[in-house]
């Protein structure tokens, strides 16, 4: 006996619920003898009769009333692979790797992810914090937040906006040790600094000699430590003005010291075709740039 398909039972199912061959056909899309030939199939292959004509139209026997839940729960399934199917062909499921800087990672994008997670719980994210650029080349990871531009010609890139940094002491420092007037004044204050530089710390200290000069109190490299430092009132520290002013006790001084970090949301051309990564590409460049958009204009002292 040849093992009835799927097309058969959805026929029956159709003439239970519709009553007729022409109301099944209609539903389904199909011309009556072609759903009268499935019917019948169905019928020569389980070796019994699912339906008899009355006034009122065709009416399901015994056999057909058995069958039925269990043609529902096919429709169902059925119904639940095409959609699994389609969202995963159009990227609506599957896991994306996000690299992003230590304090932008941390601080800025869980409430960005946790949202797009939200509409789409179906995505896996995995997000590696670090402050060495990955290499989407290589595809250590799919999509990368940077504050460089991307010199890769293979990389596809979009600016979102500027990172706009600042000088910040906790208000319980300040109070215990005065806020500074001017640069030279960071020589009698407790600095939050690093142990290495990097090209980007270089250029710091030439825009901003006194920070440079004046002596660490705290080394780190590890961005989050010094942002940890900084709220618990160890000392001044660099921080970003939109993260600052979800903090009211941080306060900003030597207003005229500021570093600006263009930003970028890049990832490998190869990836456009995916949705999932589209998707995610483009919530954390709608993401990153209202975050950019803030002017920095909170409290200072």
């Amino acid at each position: 006996m040849t093992e009835p398909s799927w097309d058969h039972y959805r026929a029956a199912l159709a003439v239970i619920e519709e009553g007729s061959l022409s109301g099944a056909a209609r539903a389904l899309g199909l011309t009556q003898p072609t759903l009268g030939r499935q019917v019948a199939a169905l019928e020569r292959a389980l070796g019994t009769v699912l339906f008899t004509r009355s006034p009122a139209g065709l009416a399901p026997t015994e056999a057909a009333l058995t069958l039925a839940p269990y043609a529902r729960s096919l429709k169902a399934t059925a119904e639940a692979l095409r959609r699994a199917v389609v969202a995963e062909a159009e990227g609506l499921s599957g896991r994306v790797r996000i690299t992003a800087s230590e304090v932008v990672g941390a601080e800025v994008l869980p409430p960005i992810l946790a949202e797009l997670h939200g509409r789409h719980p179906g995505l896996a994210l995995d997000v590696v914090l670090s402050d060495r650029m990955q290499d989407l080349l290589r595809r250590d990871a799919d999509i990368a937040l940077r504050m460089a531009p991307p010199t890769q010609e293979a990389l596809v890139a979009r600016r979102v906006g500027t990172v706009t940094l600042g000088l910040y002491g906790h208000r319980r420092y300040l109070g215990r040790r005065g806020v500074p007037e001017v640069p030279a004044d960071l020589a009698r204050h407790s600095v939050i600094g690093f142990e290495a530089e990097t090209p980007f710390l270089r250029a710091m200290m030439r825009m901003t000699p006194a920070l440079g000069e004046a002596p660490f109190a705290w080394r780190s490299d590890n961005t989050l430590a010094q942002l940890a430092a900084l709220r618990a009132g160890f000392g001044l520290g660099v921080c970003h003005t939109a993260l600052a002013a979800r903090n009211p006790e941080l306060i900003r001084v030597l207003p005229d010291i500021v570093w600006e970090l263009p930003t970028f949301v890049v990832m490998h051309e190869d990836l456009r075709a995916l949705r999932r990564c589209r998707m995610v590409f483009d919530a954390l460049a709608e993401g990153m740039a209202a975050y950019c958009r803030y002017d920095g204009r909170e409290a200072s002292a």
